[in-house]
């Protein structure tokens, strides 16, 4: 029901239910005045008499009564003339509420056609409209969309960069409670942009953000705690957050087994820049496409791995994937078989998850000998995927695979004796495994190396070294993204919205964005800090960068 005619059926409810008080009173004083009795004449004297004393008594009672009644009535009219009130003012209160919340049905709509629009868009016009559809939202009070606008204000997205405007969102949002805004202002504080320059702040801004969930709060904690930055140095207190960081990114990566991140150093020779082998310029992209169309296999399967995941600035496409693996796979190529065996297993827009496929391609790979062919095998009898758990099979498939030097393979062996999944539990092989994975940079088997160092599990406890794992795990979340954006927003020429990408990556503990933030700083061409600020800034983040040394942890080897 619509609360405007909600509210005229409670009026005319409530119209008639007064009618009919008034009505019964009246009817009830007609009553007593048409009332009569007869008398005999012969009684009329003693009844006169009688009656006289009688009315007397009646007139006082009846005025009393009349008094009392009327006391009554006018308590019952007040009562419901409040009642009246409270409940015109709770129907207001409803339609006003109802407004309100379509308004807010019809942001979350909007917040959720931006997102959807942001995911799937392959082209900058696109990600325009979805923040065209952001703005709206946020106008509507959509809390996440105004942290997307103020993201995009802070670091200059579609060129619209301006701090001052991102900052008063931040703040608004801030008292709403969002951990995201509290870790922008930490972070602004931090460097002075925008801002006063108070660290004391952005610690207090911090930790609000990490108590409220942000994960990038989290990792900025403990790199501070880690490195003694503005705060007492503590292995604990920085083990504290970084697990909680690293806890999360294993969650995401046992659904995915890497996350790839392309961290260009500036400080390379300018002419190499371009054609830096982080990220694969256009044109060399072009030729590739062509020698792969003229069935140059081994470039076909490179493109399928490229699109599949995508590395090196090209987009996720898993469509340009599987047509590049199946032509591949069509030439002979086991990898491609098992690439595309991979993309059943998990399932995705072109390749819909299929066991029975997925089983079909690891076997034709795994009988030519391929190693990620006999993982993907042991994967499927580890799991039960189409075919009964069977961990002796998967251990098989799995050992063999690891022979191969298949560094999945080491950490399944690592896990299946960490956990004594199908085997005994064996500390010691299970550390010699994820160990040999590790040095592959396979992510998941350093966070389980992370996690015996921080509890002392098979090697002797030591907290630096599992803080350098955790950190090293926590270095592949989604947020390193970022190293991309702000590497062609150099490239194009956006001096400060590159520099406050780097920046915030500098803060989370970032060596190359520590460095790439220093190398900027120190040509001046940034704008968004005073001149005088950016050498002692420069040379900060230049220390902060050489203490890390590129972050190599040292292992204790005694298990080879």
């Amino acid at each position: 029901m619509k609360p405007l005619s909600l509210l005229i059926e409670i009026l005319i409810i409530l119209g008639v239910t007064v009618k009919n008080i008034e009505a019964e009173k009246y009817n009830k004083g007609q009553k007593q005045r048409n009332i009569t009795t007869q008398v005999p004449m012969n009684e009329i004297k003693p009844f006169l008499s009688h009656k006289l004393e009688r009315k007397k008594l009646s007139k006082i009672t009846s005025r009393r009564e009349y008094i009392l009644e009327k006391k009554k009535n006018q308590h019952k009219i007040r009562i419901k003339g409040i009642q009246n009130k409270d409940l015109l003012k709770k129907n207001k209160n409803q339609i006003r509420n109802q407004a309100k919340d379509n308004i807010t049905d019809e942001g979350d709509e909007l917040f959720k056609m931006g997102i959807k629009i942001l995911q799937q868009s392959k082209s900058q016009k696109q990600k325009a409209e979805a923040y065209i559809l952001f703005a709206k939202a946020a106008d509507m009070g959509n809390l996440k969309a105004m942290e997307k606008m103020a993201d995009a204000l802070l670091f200059g997205n579609f060129g619209m960069q301006n701090i001052t405007a991102a900052i008063q969102l931040y703040e608004s949002l801030a008292k709403e409670g969002s951990y995201k805004a509290q870790n922008a202002l930490g972070f602004l504080s931090s460097y002075g942009i925008g801002m006063e320059y108070d660290q004391a702040k952005a610690l207090i801004y911090y930790t609000f953000g990490s108590a409220g969930g942000s994960m990038m709060s989290q990792m900025i904690l403990g790199y501070r705690y880690l490195s003694g930055i503005n705060v007492l140095q503590n292995c604990e207190v920085a083990l504290n957050h970084y697990k909680k960081v690293a806890d999360y990114i294993a969650d995401k990566l046992e659904k995915n087994e890497g996350i790839p991140v392309e961290k260009v150093r500036l400080t390379e020779r300018p002419e190499n820049l371009s054609s830096n082998s982080e990220i694969l310029d256009w044109d060399i992209y072009q030729y590739y496409k062509l020698l792969a169309e003229r069935g140059d296999v081994q470039i076909q399967v490179s493109l399928g791995q490229l699109h599949l995941i995508g590395r090196k600035g090209l987009d996720q496409d898993y469509y340009k994937a599987l047509y590049y693996f199946l032509k591949a796979a069509k030439a002979g190529s086991a990898n491609a078989m098992a690439f595309i065996g991979k993309m059943y297993l998990e399932g995705n827009a072109a390749a819909p998850q299929n066991n029975a496929t997925a089983f079909k391609y690891f076997a034709m790979a795994a009988s030519k000998g391929n190693a990620i062919g006999l993982h993907g095998l042991g994967l499927l009898y580890f799991y039960g995927k189409g075919v009964p758990v069977n961990y002796a099979e998967a251990l098989k498939y799995f050992q063999k695979a690891a022979e191969k030097g298949w560094p999945n393979a080491q950490f399944q062996l690592g896990f299946m004796y960490y956990s004594g999944s199908g085997v005994w539990k064996d500390y010691k092989l299970a550390f010699k495994y994820f160990y040999l994975a590790s040095q592959s940079g396979q992510p998941l088997a350093i966070y389980y190396l992370a996690e015996m160092y921080a509890t002392g599990t098979g090697v002797l406890r030591s907290c630096r070294t599992a803080v350098e794992l955790y950190k090293g795990v926590c270095e592949l979340g989604h947020w390193a993204e970022t190293f991309l954006t702000a590497y062609f927003a150099y490239k194009d020429g956006d001096i400060d919205s590159s520099l406050v990408q780097y920046a915030l990556l500098a803060e989370m503990g970032y060596e190359v964005a520590q460095s790439n933030s220093a190398f900027i700083l120190e040509s001046k061409k940034a704008k968004i800090l005073e001149k005088e600020k950016m050498y002692p800034m420069a040379l900060l983040l230049w220390n902060r960068a050489a203490i890390q040394d590129g972050g190599d942890v040292k292992i204790d080897e005694s298990w080879r």
